[in-house]
């Protein structure tokens, strides 16, 4: 009988079992990410696994419509130096296609902890991941139409970018802060402040 590898899934609900099937090999029974960071296995090649710009996972050229499917595959993703993200198990470690960021911050929650503003986020997989030291937010300004795109990390090296339609509610949030002497366009969370720009260039986009 022909060993099955992650590579010889037939379809995502096939990749699913052999998936689960390795992590249960673990004895982790919990439903959250897997310690793919303590795991050590073998590159098995690539898998033709993409993950789209708007969140949409990709499997073989068809998108992965069940949501439950999604979240497991993400519970085992990680991001290693080599700056490629992988599927990760206790025997298979395989590199996936990720255009922008893995993950969708798709909602904000505003609230305040030990009496500093806090900002929470939820993600299209489900985390739920509170802004501060441990999960830092940082921001872009790409493409030709300077369009501003925020990053929240997740958790090791992957990252969530925020939805746009969330972007604008946390932009609304930001003050002019000033940081080494540059008075910056910020955000507190968590007893930090994160710098979207500067102030100066803030002004410029706004005429």
């Amino acid at each position: 009988m022909a060993v099955e590898t992650i590579n010889s899934a037939k379809d995502a609900a096939g990749l699913a079992a052999m998936i689960s099937h390795a992590a249960e090999q673990t004895g982790d029974k919990s439903r959250g990410p897997a310690p793919v960071e303590r795991w050590n296995p073998p590159f098995c090649g690539d898998l033709d696994m993409e993950i789209r710009a708007d969140g949409t996972w990709f499997y073989m050229g068809t998108p992965i419509g069940r949501a439950p499917l999604v979240r497991l595959f993400s519970t085992v993703l990680r991001k290693d130096e080599d700056g490629k993200t992988y599927l990760v198990t206790p025997v298979e470690k395989v590199g996936i296609r990720v255009v922008d960021a893995p993950f969708i911050a798709v909602e904000m929650n505003v609230g305040e902890k030990d009496d500093a503003p806090l900002l929470t986020f939820r993600t299209n997989v489900g985390d739920v991941v509170e802004v501060g030291a441990e999960h830092p937010l940082r921001f872009e300004i790409s493409g030709e139409n300077k369009e501003l795109k925020p990053y929240l990390l997740v958790r090791g090296r992957l990252e969530a970018l925020v939805s746009r339609a969330v972007m604008y509610d946390l932009v609304e949030l930001g003050e002019v802060i000033e940081i080494d002497g540059e008075d910056m366009f910020a955000v507190r969370s968590g007893g930090e402040i994160f710098p979207i720009m500067p102030a100066a260039e803030l002004s410029e986009l706004s005429k």
